[in-house]
């Protein structure tokens, strides 16, 4: 029936309203669209690494990205030693407080500099691991100020055009190697395989975590850029892992119940300070049941305390409230002898189960992530181990290596993953490092030692070269799936990065780079020829460089690489793999032009 009180053009009417309705909706979907792009491409890379199956791509033809040949410019001498986001040069923009000019302060992109960072006049390929781990060439860090400051001490002295590294330090006089060999009496997981992850902080040269890599420890050497020069350059040249940080006012780049071990020999870190502030960062990225080490002050007071331009009584009183600061943090004192003193964190909660609001310090509320830790300001509370990782402790968690090959528990955190996708994940990189060795007989060889993997999930990369002479700092974005606890699980090392941003090492500090897709999941977010220009500053004079990409980057990839003076060859996946393509780089030595002028 016909609705009688139908006015001429009604229909009209409401048609013309459906319309801006329908086009509304359609915007809508389609922005929609959009931002889940974006979420996608920028925080769940980690489908990309899994190889899920994906729909039919044989119909879908994408022009490659296309970019113009550039040839980059030389920095000069006076940027051999660039570090970006730690440049002393800067450092005055920057507040005293609590040493915060040394943490990172990254330049702004109009500041970026768009050229290529030259080598030291007379710099040589680094002598080959390991007897690189007891000398350098001089002229690869030509820094006088640490050799006459600490020859006495031991940490170094300058022989011809070397410098050796016998070992020393202000608290080992008689070497590094009894130093350890007395921390081992007092901490026996130390022995069996236990104990296979620690940080020194304010490593000095990293003397003692290169003596523990011959007893099976993997040591990250933490120092800041300071008046040392290049504690941490000293340490890369010769083999040994380390990163430039500081326990200053953000979280150390690491995730929570990491680190098996941490250490601390004179690094001059104050402690009872602060409410313990710098402990609690401690307390956060220990595993329960692992230890804290401490040499020096306030450690045997009675007999050191002249040497230290103070008073016994003040010795004493900082050493009491360092006992009560680290029980309230449920640490307890495990051993001590002589110079060395060793706190074990708790290994269950029922420690922390009887802190009350009253305490202090006080349990940290849910409101922050625990593993969060890029530009995370520290934060006055203790970190509690999550009740729903039973695996979790030292003595919990498979010996070394066993636990390489095992999936840890934390593998269900990460979006997506599960025991199955780890095996998956250790099953596709036995493939991919079986074909890497034939494209670059180098890898396995001596010319290859530091080893970066810049964008990994599981250190699937790491695990199948755990048996060359090298190491892997395995990074994770700090925009993707947080994996790094899965690492550390495993008994390797890594940190936390924004490729956006250079990374926090000095220049020529590795030998290979390896990238997995990473122009695929960050090109939306920064240039490409920035994260170039980083990989180059930090890779050493004849390094390579591995490069894993999808066809749509890999010619632009090429054609900048030319720019930085890098030689590359394309060449295909493993059988099977059409999708994607491989470029292998070594960057070429030359010197800087203004020097030589």
């Amino acid at each position: 029936m016909k609705n009688k009180d139908a006015k001429p053009g009604s229909k009209r009417d409401k048609m013309s309203r459906a319309v801006p309705i329908v086009l509304m909706f359609i915007l809508v979907c389609g922005f929609s669209f959009y931002l889940g792009g974006i979420y996608y491409s920028g925080k769940n890379s980690f489908f990309s690494k899994v190889s899920i199956p994906t729909t039919s791509q044989k119909d879908i033809v994408v022009a490659p990205f296309r970019v113009n040949p550039i040839a980059f410019p030389d920095c000069g001498t006076d940027f051999q030693d660039y570090t970006p986001c730690t440049d002393p040069k800067r450092w005055r923009r920057y507040g005293n407080y609590r040493l915060s000019f040394m943490e990172r302060h990254c330049p702004p992109m109009s500041e970026r500099k768009e050229c290529l960072v030259p080598p030291p006049t007379g710099y040589k390929i680094p002598i080959r691991w390991p007897q690189s781990k007891d000398q350098c060439w001089y002229r690869n860090v030509p820094y006088d100020w640490i050799n006459n400051q600490k020859s006495n001490q031991h940490w170094l002295k300058k022989d011809g055009d070397k410098f050796l590294f016998p070992g020393g330090g202000t608290m080992f006089p008689n070497g590094v190697s009894k130093y350890v060999d007395l921390m081992e009496n007092l901490i026996p997981e130390m022995k069996d395989g236990t104990i296979r992850t620690a940080i020194d902080t304010g490593c000095g040269v990293a003397s003692w975590g290169g003596d523990l890599l011959d007893r099976g420890i993997l040591t990250i050497s933490l120092a800041p850029r300071d008046n040392h020069e290049a504690q941490v350059q000293f340490a890369l040249e010769r083999g040994i892992p380390a990163i430039l940080g500081i326990i200053s006012t953000q979280r150390l780049p690491f995730p929570s119940n990491s680190f098996d071990m941490a250490h601390c020999s004179r690094c001059l870190i104050p402690w009872t300070e602060f409410g313990g502030l710098y402990l609690l960062e401690i307390h956060r990225i220990v595993r329960p049941g692992g230890f804290w080490v401490l040499s020096g002050p306030p450690i045997n007071y009675q007999n050191r305390w002249r040497g230290w331009n103070t008073t016994v009584k003040e010795q004493k009183l900082d050493f009491d409230r360092l006992k009560k600061l680290l029980t309230s943090m449920c640490f307890k004192l495990y051993n001590m002898k002589d110079d060395i003193a060793v706190w074990q964190k708790s290994l269950d909660s029922s420690c922390y189960d009887k802190l009350t609001p009253s305490s202090y310090p006080p349990k940290c509320d849910d409101s922050r992530d625990p593993d969060s830790a890029w530009y995370i300001p520290l934060r006055p509370c203790i970190t509690i181990p999550s009740e729903n990782l039973k695996k979790l402790s030292l003595h919990t968690t498979p010996k070394w290596p066993s636990r390489l090959i095992a999936a840890p528990e934390r593998v269900s955190m990460v979006p997506g993953g599960n025991g199955n996708v780890f095996k998956n994940d250790q099953s596709q990189w036995k493939v991919r490092v079986k074909h890497y060795h034939k494209l670059l007989p180098a890898i396995g060889s001596d010319k290859i030692r530091n080893v970066m993997d810049m964008n990994t999930l599981f250190g699937g990369f790491a695990a199948e070269l755990i048996k060359s002479p090298l190491w892997v700092m395995n990074v994770v974005s700090s925009y993707g799936p947080n994996s790094l606890g899965v690492i550390y699980d495993r008994g390797l090392i890594g940190t936390y990065h924004d490729w956006c941003e250079p990374f926090s090492t000095y220049p020529r500090t590795y030998d290979l780079l390896h990238l997995d897709g990473l122009f695929t999941a960050e090109s939306h977010r920064c240039e490409m020829k920035f994260i170039l220009l980083e990989m180059d500053r930090i890779l050493r004079p004849s390094g390579y460089v591995i490069i894993r990409e999808s066809d749509y980057f890999i010619d632009s990839i090429s054609t900048i690489a030319k720019g930085i003076k890098w030689g590359c060859e394309k060449q295909g996946a493993e059988v099977g793999v059409e999708k994607e393509k491989l470029l292998i780089c070594q960057k070429k030595l030359w010197y800087s032009k203004m020097s030589q002028d």
